[in-house]
């Protein structure tokens, strides 16, 4: 499973002209599910971002988390995050998960995330053509590969 994690002042889904979700201060995530991923890596994933710190402290340094500050997660399933592109300048997308799985995965992956305390947790429309923006607070942008933390493997 991979993510990129953005922090922002504001993010905000739109599909066909209609506003889907949008948050102020947390994280934008756009999250690629891999046909070998399983629920501990959604596990795993959840947990990192969960205790993630990259809020600034009274001091200005990065010491909090979303938790600490009370900030919101916008989680966007984005399949292309899986693309293959050692071959050719097409790239391919046959290490992403089946999208029954894929998206099974995606609402896990958020209900985990409200499990580890974030308050709340909006989302895109899975498999939509998804119009997305943010106001990447930093800007910092934090990439998450799950396998990095998979047992025995």
């Amino acid at each position: 499973m991979k993510a990129v994690i953005q922090r922002v002042s504001r993010a905000s889904v739109t599909v066909d002209g209609e506003l889907i979700s949008k948050i102020d201060k947390g994280y934008l995530i756009l999250l690629g599910v891999m046909d070998d991923d399983t629920e501990y890596d959604a596990e795993v994933l959840a947990k990192k971002t969960s205790t993630l710190r990259v809020f600034e402290d009274d001091e200005g340094k990065m010491n909090l988390d979303i938790q600490n500050v009370d900030g919101e997660i916008l989680a966007v399933s984005q399949f292309t995050l899986c693309a293959d592109v050692k071959k050719g300048n097409r790239p391919s997308f046959i290490r992403s998960a089946h999208p029954d799985r894929a998206n099974e995965l995606y609402e896990y992956f958020c209900d985990k995330l409200i499990e580890n305390g974030v308050k709340n947790v909006e989302k895109g429309v899975f498999g939509a053509d998804m119009k997305v923006e943010l106001l990447n607070d930093g800007p910092v942008t934090i990439l998450y590969d799950s396998e990095t933390w998979r047992k025995n493997r």
